[in-house]
């Protein structure tokens, strides 16, 4: 086990509990279409991947459909779904006790990165981040690697060895490995221990507190 001094951080199921805000927005964009969704585990799917190739994957909409629903997706988004979720418990004491040891703390995440500013803001956690990270609200840095390296040509690290990605899903363990740098996979989010050993994560953990070990 490496320590690092550099962090970067998923939002969605690694930082915060998001699945109502994003479910009810999915709800309600598929409503827009005549689809009536109320199985809770497909809904779930759409938590951390780019939302553009889940309308694609599961609904079989076009790419011009898939960005119609996202419009309508952050339709309800902009004003409930982005506030319908909470930070996971021991998540704000972690990151306190990250940069109380002196280091850099960065979100690098796949939503759009005016909606992840004001999620942080609105949970009092800007003090702990040096920059938060993410899609430009017209699809350019849709790939989680694309997100990665923006986050480090705009915080300037050219280091990647003490550099560690965070997240729950195998988009995050991909786009770390695609950028060159090393990704720890989390139990407490929506990904299973399955999924993140098979996307190839170089550590897996259950509570947010473990991250500590990094240190």
């Amino acid at each position: 086990m490496k320590s690092y001094d550099t962090f970067f951080f998923d939002l969605d199921g690694t930082i915060t509990d998001s699945a109502p805000g994003i479910t009810n927005s999915v709800i309600y964009a598929l409503k827009k279409y005549g689809i009536e969704e109320t199985d809770d585990k497909k809904l779930r799917k759409f938590i951390g991947p780019p939302l553009p190739v889940s309308f694609q994957e599961y609904y079989g909409f076009s790419k011009e459909q898939s960005w119609e629903a996202v419009e309508y997706y952050r339709e309800y988004y902009r004003d409930r779904g982005i506030l319908e979720n909470s930070v996971y418990d021991g998540f704000e004491e972690t990151v306190k006790k990250l940069k109380e040891a002196g280091k850099r703390l960065i979100v690098a995440t796949s939503k759009p990165e005016p909606f992840a500013r004001r999620i942080i803001e609105y949970f009092g956690l800007s003090p702990y981040f040096d920059y938060v990270a993410g899609m430009e609200l017209d699809g350019r840095r849709g790939t989680k690697t694309e997100v990665i390296n923006y986050a480090l040509a705009v915080c300037h690290i050219t280091d990647k060895t003490k550099l560690l990605m965070i997240g729950d899903r195998e988009h995050d363990v991909i786009g770390a490995h695609a950028a060159g740098i090393d990704c720890l996979g989390v139990l407490y989010g929506f990904g299973t221990k399955e999924e993140l050993e098979a996307a190839g994560a170089d550590y897996i953990i259950e509570r947010p507190e473990e991250i500590l070990r990094f240190i």
